[in-house]
């Protein structure tokens, strides 16, 4: 029996491409770089910082102007990051419906905290999540199990009775390594160069809709 359905944020629960890209492009002005459109920008946001940068700019982690370019990124993500990023069509119907069956939801995401806690309330979500878990809420992020043993121990559902729903192969391989059941959000950031038939989802799905529709699996 599914007690609980968790999400990852980006790219599944809320797309947030649109403020991540306009953080991505404004350092690349400030770079003289030319601009990426969303079509370059979407497959790629579920990676963060390091992905967005090597967008944009081709530099990978251990070059030594990274970090400068990577707090310049996040810099400029804090400013504008409530700004044009929404709920997914159908997602808030779809907790209206959980709720109505006695199923809590909640977010286990990568993003840190201080993004998280201020963006969550202003997704509009007409119930609230029982649990958020950023990506520094636990020594270790996903694919690491400890944010999905976590969160199963703040709403006291073990993860067997877990839907997890993601669009990156760690989502996967989080959920399926922690016990849940995995569930593959086909509407998220995957590039063409994802091999997600690698991926270890239980479930593949092209609409929130079809959430509803696992449940009586």
């Amino acid at each position: 029996m599914i007690k609980a359905v968790l999400f990852d944020l980006d790219g599944t629960l809320a797309d947030t491409a649109p403020d991540l890209g306009a953080a991505l492009n404004r350092v690349l002005e400030k770079q003289h770089l030319p601009p990426r459109s969303m079509a370059d920008i979407r497959p790629i946001a579920s990676h963060g910082a390091a992905g967005l940068i090597k967008l944009g700019t081709g530099m990978r982690p251990d070059n030594p102007e990274f970090p400068a370019l990577r707090q310049a990124f996040l810099d400029e993500y804090e400013l504008h990051f409530t700004e044009q990023t929404v709920l997914f069509g159908g997602i808030d119907e779809v907790l209206q419906k959980l709720a109505q069956q006695n199923i809590v939801w909640g977010i286990i995401t990568n993003k840190p905290h201080v993004f998280t806690d201020r963006l969550v309330p202003k997704l509009g979500c007409s119930i609230a999540p029982a649990v958020v878990v950023s990506g520094d809420t636990t020594s270790a992020p996903k694919p690491s199990t400890e944010p999905m043993l976590y969160a199963c121990q703040q709403i006291g559902v073990a993860p067997e009775n877990c839907l997890y729903i993601g669009d990156a192969e760690r989502d996967m391989q989080a959920g399926r390594n922690a016990g849940m059941i995995t569930v593959l959000a086909n509407w998220g950031y995957i590039s063409a160069e994802d091999n997600t038939a690698s991926w270890p989802a239980d479930y593949i799905i092209e609409q929130p809709k079809e959430i509803l529709r696992l449940l009586t699996k």
